[in-house]
């Protein structure tokens, strides 16, 4: 299941958010008054939805969009004018004022968005040939070795480079060892 961090200047206005979308099934990890909180709640998670208003009282979503990894979707809620124009991706536009219904169903596609995409990457984890699971065996080692983490600590660390830097596990396993090579 993703996570959803609500964000939104106003400390009402997201708490309000929050209990529609928990009263109709949803989990929500955190509600949020700044873009910062967000992008903290979110290096901690492997993807996820971030609702948020047009401006943050740090930032606007086309800011906080470009520090998110490529795995997170944003829902904007905002006027219309806000969002048509000059959409970037990952961002879906919900009008204001806001229908429940509307809300909703948005935020099912979403989920159903994720979750096709978290499929997709398990399956590409399977299709790697032994080449290649002998490089991400051998970045995940030099790690253990050399910062004292575990299998597990340096396959997570492989993951967020990986999303952070928008390649495959495999890329990332290169990256690392060529760094580390030096």
């Amino acid at each position: 299941m993703s996570s959803i961090i609500v964000v939104f200047p106003k400390k009402e206005n997201a708490t309000n958010i929050r209990n529609i979308l928990v009263r109709n099934g949803f989990g929500v990890m955190a509600v949020c008054t700044t873009g910062a909180q967000a992008i903290q709640y979110a290096d901690d998670l492997d993807d996820g939805i971030i609702v948020c208003g047009y401006k943050l009282s740090d930032m606007l979503y086309t800011e906080l969009r470009e520090y998110l990894p490529e795995t997170f979707e944003m829902l904007l809620v905002a006027s219309p004018e806000k969002w048509r124009d000059g959409q970037i991706p990952g961002v879906i536009g919900l009008g204001t004022p806001i229908k429940v219904f509307d809300l909703v169903n948005t935020m099912e596609m979403l989920m159903r968005t994720m979750e096709r995409r978290r499929k997709k990457r398990k399956a590409d984890l399977k299709n790697r040939n032994p080449k290649q699971q002998a490089l991400v065996k051998q970045a995940k080692e030099l790690l253990m070795e050399r910062n004292h983490m575990t299998e597990e600590e340096a396959h997570r660390y492989l993951q967020k480079c990986s999303m952070d830097s928008g390649t495959n596990m495999v890329e990332t396993a290169q990256m690392v060892l060529s760094i580390m090579a030096e």
